[in-house]
């Protein structure tokens, strides 16, 4: 047998690092199966999924939405509190899949190695995403490929979830709608069912509702893809409020989602609007992912479940009034709709157009650019009740100027400042002027 050449033969030394990595690498991928099946076996959720990931590569792992919003999170990292503190999180705790890769890293590319995020996937479709974050060495090649079998595990516990959650939700939701409506019984019945839901509703609330400003009806999108995007809606609402509260009654149905949320019984409008606007930052997660926009109502308060049908008529009110005034993605309170919800009961807007040019005349369009700036004056103007003084601090004018403007405003308008009738049409006018939509 001729003899092997000196520059072929292998280091005996190479050789044995080789063979001994190739076997831990085995070992690694052995139990990383074991424990893998063992999750699957005892029927383990998506807390038990996080945990094992945390455990393979010492440090944290996170399950999330598709567009990032924390299910399941585990482990932890040093000199970190919390892992959504890492700058790939939001201020809301939202992962911000649009600007993290998928798979693996490269260094020499700039990527960060110590972190790394596998989709999680069921047949088509698109679960949410596995992340998983080492305390200092980067994840290579073989970690990715065992962080995608974990996932394979995740869609499994993702699945089970959403099936019992939808069966539930569909059961809550038919109750909160027969208590919405008054078809649930009297206030006690209505408490007692409650609690065995985990909600309560005895207690001083408002009645919150989210409402998409996609007109499903009128969509080009496919069924299916509505229902995905509703059911997201729902499920990121329902995270927010349950992290805050487990006790919160909240609930989907076709385009909106409803909250009753508890509430001091002596707390002002501004008190009220605080929690609610924290809830609608959080469902939208300061603007990222993808999700559709929408427009929030809020009720008075109610300290018996029998006002739920009057409060949550206030609450689509506030909804759609506040639309109109405001435009989409707003938060309205049913008592600062004011005149508004009497203009928005008129049911043919051209006759509030028709209103509006005949009595604001030229100031109605903005074909002339100083028009809207004359019409901000006159808001101001019969908003501080003809106070020239306080009207020119508002507006920063120096007083003379805001009296040749007054002059000009009553050549174009009539005599406002000496006839009340016409103050109150103009207000009108320029409330209605306001309004989206007509």
């Amino acid at each position: 047998m001729p003899a092997v050449p000196p520059e072929q033969s292998a280091d005996p030394v190479e050789l044995a690092a080789l063979v001994e990595h190739q076997r831990a690498l085995l070992a690694r991928e052995d139990e990383v199966h074991r424990v893998l099946v063992h999750v699957v076996l005892d029927g383990g959720g998506l807390a038990q999924v996080a945990e094992a990931v945390a455990g393979f590569f010492g440090g944290a792992a996170t399950v999330t939405t598709t567009d990032g919003r924390l299910l399941s999170q585990a482990g932890s990292l040093d000199g970190v509190a919390d892992v959504t503190d890492l700058a790939c999180f939001d201020r809301t705790g939202r992962l911000l899949v649009e600007d993290e890769p998928v798979g693996w890293r490269d260094p020499d590319r700039g990527a960060d190695p110590t972190r790394a995020f596998v989709r999680i996937v069921a047949g088509s479709s698109d679960l949410g995403m596995l992340g998983a974050y080492s305390p200092g060495p980067a994840l290579s090649r073989t970690d990715v490929h065992m962080l995608e079998r974990a996932a394979t595990v995740a869609a499994l516990a993702i699945t089970k979830e959403q099936a019992v959650a939808a069966v539930e939700g569909k059961y809550r939701a038919e109750f909160l709608r027969d208590a919405l409506a008054g078809r649930a019984g009297d206030p006690a019945d209505v408490a007692s069912h409650a609690a065995s839901l985990g909600w309560r509703v005895d207690r001083p609330l408002v009645v919150v509702a989210a409402e998409t400003d996609e007109d499903d009806s009128a969509t080009t999108r496919s069924a299916e893809e509505v229902r995905g995007l509703q059911d997201r809606f729902v499920r990121a609402w329902t995270q927010a409020v349950r992290s805050r509260d487990t006790s919160v009654a909240v609930a989907g149905f076709s385009q909106e989602v409803v909250v009753l949320l508890p509430v001091d019984e002596d707390a002002d409008t501004e008190a009220v609007l605080r929690p609610v606007a924290e809830l609608a930052r959080v469902v939208r997660g300061d603007g990222g992912g993808g999700r559709r926009t929408f427009t929030t109502g809020v009720s008075r308060l109610v300290t018996s479940p029998a006002d739920l049908p009057r409060a949550y008529d206030e609450a689509l009110t506030a909804v759609h009034v506040g639309r109109q005034v405001h435009g989409d993605s707003g938060l309205a309170h049913f008592d600062e709709l004011g005149i508004y919800r009497l203009l928005a009961l008129v049911p043919d807007s051209a006759d509030l157009r028709r209103f509006v040019t005949e009595s604001l005349g030229e100031l109605a369009t903005d074909d002339v650019p100083e028009n809207a700036d004359l019409r901000n004056t006159l808001s101001v103007l019969i908003d501080t009740n003809l106070n020239v003084a306080e009207t020119a601090r508002r507006l920063f004018f120096h007083y003379n100027t805001l009296r040749y403007r007054i002059a000009k405003l009553e050549r174009m308008l009539g005599p406002f400042t000496t006839d009340p009738q016409l103050r109150l049409t103009l207000a009108l006018a320029l409330r209605v002027h306001r309004m989206k939509g007509l």
